[in-house]
């Protein structure tokens, strides 16, 4: 059995490093050859995805976080009777592009509690650092905590290929609005880049962030990052592959085909971290 997994990852994020391990070790157990590809263009990423429709693949795994741009390509892979799950973005989405399941959070039920956990910090004013425009999963984030922080939210868009980019455009926020005394970031990466920022402009404003990775784990444990919403990359990708097979094998349908496997969110912070420290140094958190 071949199974394709399409996603959006931009060089150089390491968050898909992780939902890459976790499909490679399904791939590994039942005996799946896996073909990966990604692209951040959302229709360089659909002919990804005809390219594994062209190869007669038995599977595709694909994120959707610009669902509309893979309308079309899903159906195709529909008509050619290729089964088609959804993972990380799209939870909106994937009933109604005709996909048999779904894994990942909801980003919107994410961004909310995030937005609760503002308020029993005490945060008065957020900037909510989205790195990629037009990425619908990402702006759903933002929006959640918009949606229950009492608080006021800005969002700061930046480029999130750009590392040094990034650094500049918050550093320049902070420096701008020093009444900003939470800074959300939307992946591991971007939140160790914001670490700097804040020192960078004299702000005493903490940081939060979506997402893990074994260097903001141990940020955590210092405390210069004060929590983490994690939403278990490596079970998307493992559950993925997996229940394609399932699918093929045995007629499985995970969620029943009708409600989504959520994987988040959880929170990680201070009081838990050390329990997932040991499996985020291996990749796998």
């Amino acid at each position: 059995m071949t199974v394709a997994l399409v996603t959006h990852q931009s060089p150089g994020d390491t968050f898909w490093d992780i939902v890459r391990k976790g499909a490679e070790a399904a791939a590994a157990k039942d005996n799946v050859k896996l073909v990966y590809s990604a692209d951040p263009n959302a229709g360089t990423q659909a002919s990804l995805v005809q390219n594994a429709i062209d190869q007669k693949v038995d599977g595709i795994a694909v994120t959707l976080a610009k669902p509309d741009a893979l309308k079309d390509v899903v159906a195709r892979a529909k008509a050619a009777n290729i089964p088609v799950v959804g993972l990380n973005s799209g939870v909106s989405e994937w009933k109604s592009l005709g996909l048999t399941e779904f894994f990942g959070q909801d980003e919107t039920v994410a961004g909310e509690a995030l937005g609760n956990r503002l308020n029993s910090e005490g945060a008065k004013k957020v900037a909510c650092v989205i790195q990629e425009q037009g990425n619908i999963g990402l702006t759903q984030r933002c929006d959640g905590v918009k949606k229950t922080f009492s608080g006021t939210t800005e969002t700061v868009y930046v480029n999130g290929t750009d590392m040094p980019s990034v650094k500049s455009t918050i550093t320049a926020k902070l420096k701008q609005d020093s009444a900003v005394d939470y800074v959300v970031t939307l992946g591991a990466p971007f939140a160790l880049t914001a670490v700097q920022s804040v020192s960078e402009a004299g702000s005493k404003a903490k940081i939060a962030t979506f997402d893990l990775n074994k260097n903001l784990t141990g940020a955590i444990g210092q405390g210069t990052i004060q929590f983490a919403v994690d939403q278990q990359p490596y079970l998307q990708g493992y559950l993925a592959i997996d229940s394609l097979w399932l699918y093929e094998n045995n007629g499985n349908y995970l969620g029943g085909g009708e409600q989504p496997v959520l994987t988040g969110p959880a929170f990680v912070d201070k009081s838990n971290v050390d329990a997932v420290a040991a499996y985020a140094a291996k990749g796998t958190r």
